[in-house]
């Protein structure tokens, strides 16, 4: 397989990106990348050593659980004590942190780790391979209600994880997955390490391995962590960081711009926009994969007909909303979850363009010439409820016409299954699934027939054979095949509409280096430095 990989680059028949994703999620050794000229470095910043990091960030959702965590800022604090096994960088490249290494079985049925030496959590035990399989078991154990199992399910049961040695993890998985080892790093924001006795109350002492330690931690307030000088790895540049807790932007704006903060974690477009043209500030851009997903019920009239769902999709101008509700910080969203940045997306398959006569003619041949009225339900986030007025502005041309209900996240969720929740049950809706790595969530969780969040209902069963070959293979040509055949299935059968693809955006003052985001919500500062 590592061959493989190789040949195909010197072949020319994968880029550069491409390569270096698929070496890293194969565990092809570094020095073998260096000697082909391709290897990325690593540098720690410049400044002194010492200081404190001031960061703004949502409020968290709830309680800091592992288990359950699922928002900007819990997603957030987990990273400050807690690490991965890897963690996904910007450029979809897995970095190894508490695993040195990785490789498959020949049919990438089987992962085995090598777990790193020498680490202790901040109570002072050592970690082993044993820690690591009772955290994936606790992620993976339908009985705990854990977010991970969005991807967990289908990929990896509890169980299914045995160490051989006290370094050593064999991941037994349910089927082949060429992408696995994203599904055990920071691609996964609940798969931090924890010890093997872990017993809840994350929050009150924030156990992990990282190179911070909790000095205190507010629910609803802030939180402030310590360098860990016992660090396995290089010791932080900071010696305390501090987090603020806000439950609106306007807030962080007046702070950052007052010189209160000297990190945002993350800002959107719509509101912040003071800060991304302030020359005092610097914007941190992350390419990324989170998008808003607006689906339409497939079981239900009169979305059944694939004909309407098209006739909407045409409706909407991509470019319009990229560069007018983005300004530029998008790509447009070609109605799949193969986003831009996925060096497997296919780029031969074309990108939807408005067409409302085409749109008209498809209601005509649906039997609905004058159109129809329709509810649309949706979340109070970010830009969603603009994108949602956009969306009602745009079938007006085609005559649907369609009423908003913009609802608290916590209404509109629900208890996220069938039958209790708005998002899963409406008949249309818009929905904001956050970045991942791989697209492997994406076309499980919401588009195959028995996706935990499928809420457009959608079966179909060639899809879901392709999806599973896109998760088996373990090269990029197979990979790319497979996705170009999903493209080019979803722009025909449009369960969903992605419109766009937004960056994750970060703002620092310019007298600090080193801050290192993800566009998980992860933020990663012992690098950080005041220069």
């Amino acid at each position: 397989m590592e061959n493989a990989t190789i040949d195909e680059f010197l072949a020319g028949h994968i880029g550069r990106r491409a390569f270096l994703r698929h070496g890293s999620v194969l565990g092809i050794s570094a020095p073998l990348i260096g000697a082909l000229g391709l290897s990325a470095s690593s540098a720690r910043a410049g400044g002194k050593q010492g200081g404190v990091v001031r960061v703004g960030m949502p409020m968290p959702a709830g309680a800091i659980n592992p288990l359950t965590v699922a928002d900007t800022g819990g997603i957030c604090m987990l990273s400050q004590a807690g690490e991965y096994l890897a963690v996904s960088d910007p450029d979809l490249t897995l970095r190894p942190v508490l695993a040195e290494s990785w490789k498959p079985n020949d049919d990438g049925s089987v992962w085995t780790f090598k777990i790193r030496t020498g680490v202790k959590f901040h109570n002072g035990q050592t970690l082993t391979a044993a820690d690591v399989v009772a955290t994936i078991d606790r992620l993976a154990d339908p009985a705990n209600g854990s977010v991970a199992l969005s991807a967990f399910s289908g990929a990896l049961s509890k169980g299914g994880a045995k160490a051989t040695d006290d370094r050593t993890v064999e991941f037994h998985l349910d089927r082949p997955n060429g992408n696995f080892p994203y599904l055990v790093s920071s691609d996964n924001f609940n798969a931090i390490i924890l010890p093997a006795n872990y017993a809840g109350d994350f929050d009150k002492n924030f156990i992990g391995t990282g190179p911070f330690k909790l000095e205190k931690f507010t629910p609803r307030a802030r939180a402030s962590f310590v360098r860990n000088d016992e660090y396995w790895g290089p010791k932080a540049i900071p010696d305390r960081t501090t987090f603020i807790f806000y439950d609106g932007i306007q807030a962080q704006v007046l702070a950052m711009q007052g010189g209160q903060l000297d990190v945002l974690l993350h800002v959107p477009v719509q509101g912040s926009q003071a800060l991304l043209i302030d020359p005092h500030l610097n914007v941190l851009a992350l390419k990324s994969s989170a998008h808003e997903q607006l689906h339409m019920r497939t079981d239900m009239a009169p979305f059944n007909d694939k004909r309407v769902r098209r006739a909407v999709a045409l409706c909407v101008n991509r470019e319009n909303l990229v560069k007018g509700m983005f300004r530029d910080m998008a790509v447009p969203g070609n109605d799949s979850p193969f986003a831009p940045i996925y060096a497997s997306a296919d780029p031969s398959v074309p990108q939807r363009e408005p067409d409302i006569r085409e749109a008209k003619a498809l209601l005509a041949a649906a039997g609905m010439p004058e159109g129809f009225p329709v509810n649309l339900t949706t979340e109070r986030f970010q830009e969603i409820p603009d994108y949602a007025v956009v969306i009602q502005n745009a079938v007006k041309q085609i005559g649907i016409t369609i009423k908003l209900n913009v609802e608290d996240q916590s209404a509109y969720y629900g208890r996220a299954s069938f039958g209790q929740s708005d998002w899963l049950d409406s008949a249309m809706g818009i929905e904001d699934y956050a970045h991942r790595g791989v697209p492997n969530t994406f076309l499980t969780a919401t588009l195959s027939s028995g996706g935990t969040f499928n809420a457009a209902h959608f079966k179909n069963t060639e899809y879901d054979g392709l999806a599973a070959n896109y998760i088996a293979a373990l090269d990029p040509a197979t990979q790319r095949d497979a996705a170009g055949k999903i493209q080019r299935l979803l722009l025909d059968e449009t369960p969903v509409i992605t419109s766009y693809f937004y960056d994750w955006l970060s703002v620092t003052a310019k007298n600090i280096t080193g801050v290192r985001p993800t566009a998980m919500a992860q933020l990663y500062l012992d690098q950080a430095a005041f220069v």
